[in-house]
């Protein structure tokens, strides 16, 4: 694995650092404003020699070294569901412009290939979600291709429920190799099965339901599609599997019923999947999902279609 140099700006007493020291990647500098993170900083780490700034948004592009990677964790004070939520307009959480500022104004051989951001997970939706488009459209400007996931410390060994945003991006002029999206170790993580735009991807009902997230799954908003297999070795297939013997035994006891191709549709209030009330009460296949809500209850028609006599 090649070794990266980076840049641990806002660097708090060092997260950044340690994790990518652990990979194997070399620090060459590091910027934090507050002084009793950094004398942690300082305790924790050997920085003798390191390039140092104390206050970023003092900082011009000339001032800042070359490194692979630009780390920072910039400050959530505007953007935590415990603070008064300004958003990007706060004076604390807006020093995220200031860091794309220096990266724009450097030449592009001057620029990191990465950037590697983290934020509280409220980023994604402060401000009605306006923030974080500007933060993703900052970056496209600076010339850098975007992707971001939540992850939960839980589940990664950490004894400590603490959902956070991170942000990888990579200056699409020197490519890049794929990173997100990251399992956590028990299983539960939202798992995507199939891709797509929003409202056809299919998920693994393995995984955290879609439906507990704002916007998460289908067109509809809390809605997701789930890959359901009765086989005892679930995989996708070009080819459908369900015209042969027994391979939805138990679903039901018809004679023949085994060898059909089973349609599935979503039915909002499904005993009384007839009645029309703001619309039919039955979604046709290729149509966008029900929005779930708290008063309707939802469920699926199975109908099948037998093969043969």
């Amino acid at each position: 694995m090649k070794q990266l140099t980076f840049l641990d700006l806002c660097s708090g007493i060092g997260g950044f650092r340690l994790g990518l020291e652990n990979a194997g990647h070399k620090c060459i500098g590091y910027c934090e404003y507050d002084k009793y993170a950094r004398a942690s900083y300082e305790a924790m780490y050997d920085t003798k020699g390191e390039w140092f700034a104390d206050d970023i948004t003092e900082l011009k592009p000339e001032n800042v070294p070359y490194a692979d990677i630009w780390c920072f964790g910039f400050p959530c004070q505007d953007i935590s569901v415990a603070g008064k939520q300004r958003g990007l307009r706060g004076k604390r959480s807006g020093i995220c412009y200031n860091i794309i500022d220096l990266v724009k104004g450097k030449e592009e051989s001057g620029k990191p290939t990465y950037l590697l951001v983290e934020n509280v997970k409220n980023l994604l939706s402060v401000n009605g979600g306006f923030d974080f488009a500007a933060v993703l459209s900052e970056m496209d400007e600076a010339g850098y291709d975007t992707k971001w996931q939540v992850l939960n410390s839980k589940d990664f060994g950490v004894p400590q429920n603490r959902e956070r945003v991170f942000l990888i991006a990579n200056l699409r002029s020197r490519g890049r190799r794929e990173i997100l999206s990251v399992t956590g170790e028990d299983g539960r993580t939202l798992e995507q099965i199939i891709g797509g735009l929003q409202g056809y991807r299919v998920y693994d009902p393995a995984g955290v339901s879609v439906t507990l997230g704002a916007n998460g799954g289908g067109m509809g908003a809390r809605t997701g599609l789930y890959f359901i297999d009765q086989c005892s070795s679930p995989k996708v297939t070009e080819v459908a599997r369900c015209i042969q013997a027994r391979y939805n035994a138990g679903i039901i006891n018809y004679p023949a019923s085994n060898s059909g191709v089973m349609e599935v549709h979503a039915v909002l209030t499904p005993e009384r999947m007839e009645k029309r009330q703001n619309g039919r009460r039955m979604k046709a296949d290729g149509e966008p999902m029900f929005t779930l809500t708290g008063q309707d209850r939802h469920g699926v028609y199975l109908c099948k279609i037998i093969a043969g006599g």
